[in-house]
């Protein structure tokens, strides 16, 4: 089944696949021409990797008192088979994206809205419709803040914000990969809160008091903190913790990790077509009998996330993770002390604002508990997926 889906993302891979001389004279120089005015520029959210690049002209309209306002969106869809599926369709197609931004990027009062239906394909789990992944964690409008930015260092956003942590952003159109990893299932994704930012030269520091895993309970405090070392090279550390206690559990909010803490430290190398983005994670639940966590736990996890451009329209992404649990009594991964890791490699071309990637993914379990693992009876230790996605971001 294996060699299936590799020769499915291997045919995915196959089908995407004058200045005039000086001179001079007696007569006076003509008059310089006037510069050119420069050229569209992509908006800066949402947020995007190095692999696909939002439209860079996107639709505008000016508002009069308010100003320019932009409107951007995503609108993808996706095909998926894989092994070891868990009682659900082994092959599945639905969206991915169907999403529409608007927002206004510049003055004092800014704000930003995200609105739509999506799914966020994750390895290790299983894939749910779109209708039913939206309506179970962020619905229908997952991001929207208002911004006050008295000058350009610094600003407060407060509404409902993406995650400081990690390096992996929430959806599929804005990373290296269609699925998110291993990692990123242990993180926070989007949060309501209120968060400040502050950058000088080539520092920038984000602090934030929120609800974590969108518990609804306004008692964690998330930082991160950026050094630009230089053009090519980026240095992160990440933080985030739970001040209190709450019992809110959910599909999007998982109680364990929402109790607990998580840290990360990320380095990015940019270098001509390359770009790699190794970085380490480390996460904390607590035992609270009362919550169901009969012991304490503690995740630690390690990432590499790549690029090579081959061209301006296609470039090769891969992502390779690794994650270990402890924790005698909770379960953060496929069973106690269970372990995993996970290979990912993404084809993608891009002609303007038209899009078509392949992936193919594996993830291994190991230590695992049987019934927490893959497959009907959860008793599979690893478990390959194989998507193609294809859209456009206007």
């Amino acid at each position: 089944m294996i060699n299936r889906l590799a020769a499915l993302t291997g045919v995915a891979t196959l089908a995407l696949g004058a200045a005039g001389a000086a001179y001079a004279d007696d007569t006076p120089p003509a008059a310089a021409a006037a510069a050119a005015p420069a050229g569209p520029t992509a908006l800066s959210s949402p947020s995007m990797s190095a692999s696909l690049s939002s439209n860079a002209d996107p639709l505008n309209m000016d508002w009069g008192p308010l100003g320019k306002i932009y409107v951007s969106g995503q609108l993808s869809g996706f095909g998926s088979v894989e092994t070891a599926h868990g009682g659900t369709d082994q092959r599945k197609a639905d969206i991915s994206n169907a999403q529409i931004e608007i927002q206004k990027t510049d003055g004092i009062f800014q704000f930003y809205v995200q609105a739509g239906v999506y799914d966020i394909p994750s390895l290790g789990t299983p894939i749910l419709a779109s209708p039913r992944y939206t309506e179970s964690t962020f619905r229908y409008v997952p991001v929207a803040y208002v911004k006050i930015a008295p000058n350009a260092d610094f600003n407060i956003e407060l509404g409902e914000l993406p995650t400081l942590i990690g390096a992996e952003y929430t959806f599929s159109f804005q990373n290296l990969n269609i699925n998110r990893g291993l990692l990123w299932n242990q993180e926070p994704a989007i949060s309501r809160g209120v968060q400040v930012n502050y950058t000088h030269g080539p520092l920038a520091i984000s602090g934030s008091l929120n609800d974590g895993y969108f518990s609804n309970h306004y008692s964690t405090l998330s930082g991160l903190v950026t050094y630009t070392a230089t053009m090519k090279d980026t240095f992160a550390v990440a933080g985030s913790g739970n001040l209190d206690k709450t019992d809110r559990s959910s599909f999007v909010t998982p109680i364990a990790q929402n109790n607990g803490s998580v840290w990360n430290v990320m380095y990015t190398h940019t270098d001509g077509p390359w770009m790699i983005n190794p970085y380490l994670q480390y996460t904390t639940t607590p035992k609270e009998v009362s919550f169901g966590l009969p012991s304490s736990g503690s995740t630690f996890g390690a990432a590499v996330l790549g690029k090579y451009a081959f061209n301006s329209m296609f470039n090769l992404a891969g992502r390779v993770e690794y994650i270990s649990s402890s924790g005698s009594s909770v379960n953060l991964l496929y069973g106690p002390k269970s372990d995993a890791w996970s290979f990912t490699i993404t084809p993608t071309v891009q002609f303007k604002t038209y899009f078509v990637r392949a992936e193919l993914a594996y993830v291994n379990v190991d230590k695992g508990t049987k019934g927490f693992e893959f497959g009907v009876f959860g008793n599979k230790d690893e478990q390959s997926r194989a998507m193609i996605e294809t859209g456009v971001l206007f």
